[in-house]
């Protein structure tokens, strides 16, 4: 017999086949959404699943809620516990992923105004597994498509509408016989790939793309950071990256709440380093993955364990 899922959507909780929207949603039409992608991370040892840095995702949501105009009826504590109370609900004893939905639910077509129109939200929880195979170093292509600048659509939440290209660029690599896509910004400097911020060692030096060339201020890129600066002593420089700089790095690695922490092998048919994974990225891969599981006490502020129930 399966086993009943459950969703949260008009401030309740619903059977999953119940949580549903009509055709002509706001939202459905014009990208008016503001979304997060959350990991719950299982931990047999625990018995519990382990969600990563949960209210810094909410956050992040209300951020782009104010952007967006999406005044929500809940405080980011209401949020994080209706998270927990569903993902209970479901009794998931594996790894998923939990995604939180702000949008213009109205049923309005031809309407631009944002506000005027009724605001929704939603959450549905799905077992998940691996995003990408990081059990190897990534193949990577320079899309032909340009991240957006913040002055056309804002860049370091999470939009819905924004995304299309970065569906584009993923869809134009795999099609190529790539794995990933990584994205230059207007300006024609390095900006993150299709799903994941960018990071890049060189001389022992960790560059990352800063907020002004238009990435998204990812949770688990703050996690990188901290985690390089408190367990290796190096502070990750901030700045403006050249495609060619890339080219020449000893290492360079990708993050992201879906594809953890993954290395980049090859970029545009050329090696990075010798191709293989590189020791930084090997130490900040053992870090974060002790961290998201809950097995690393030192951050044991950054998970929240939840016992599933079922039923």
């Amino acid at each position: 017999m399966t086993q009943q899922t459950w969703a949260f959507l008009g401030g309740k909780q619903v059977p999953e086949e119940e949580a549903v929207v009509g055709v002509k949603t706001h939202a459905l039409h014009y990208g008016t959404a503001v979304f997060e992608g959350i990991r719950g991370n299982w931990n047999e040892r625990l018995g519990k699943v382990v969600i990563f840095r949960l209210r810094e995702h909410y956050e992040r949501l209300i951020r782009g809620c104010q952007i967006l105009r999406i005044n929500l009826p809940y405080s980011v504590a209401d949020l994080c516990k209706i998270t927990t109370d569903l993902l209970e609900k479901n009794g998931f004893s594996e790894d998923v992923y939990i995604r939180p939905l702000a949008f213009k639910g109205e049923q309005l077509v031809a309407n631009l105004n944002l506000n005027s129109v009724e605001d929704e939200f939603t959450l549905v929880i799905v077992p998940f597994g691996s995003y990408i195979d990081n059990s190897r170093p990534l193949k990577c292509q320079t899309s032909s498509w340009r991240r957006p600048m913040d002055s056309s659509m804002p860049t370091g939440v999470k939009i819905s509408g924004l995304y299309t290209t970065s569906i584009l660029a993923k869809t134009e690599a795999l099609a190529a016989g790539f794995d990933e896509a990584i994205l230059l910004n207007q300006n024609g400097t390095v900006s993150e790939g299709s799903g994941e911020n960018l990071f890049m060692i060189r001389d022992g030096v960790i560059t990352t793309p800063s907020e002004t060339d238009n990435c998204l201020l990812g949770i688990t890129r703050d996690s990188v950071i901290q985690l390089a600066k408190d367990e290796l002593g190096v502070d990750v420089v901030q700045r403006p990256m050249h495609r060619s700089e890339l080219y020449l790095a000893d290492e360079v690695f990708l993050t992201g709440t879906a594809a953890h922490l993954t290395s980049v092998g090859e970029l545009d048919n050329r090696a990075i380093g010798d191709g293989e994974t590189g020791p930084v990225t090997k130490q900040l891969q053992d870090l974060y993955f002790s961290t998201v599981v809950g097995d690393n006490d030192t951050y044991s502020d950054w998970c929240t364990m939840v016992t599933p129930s079922g039923g």
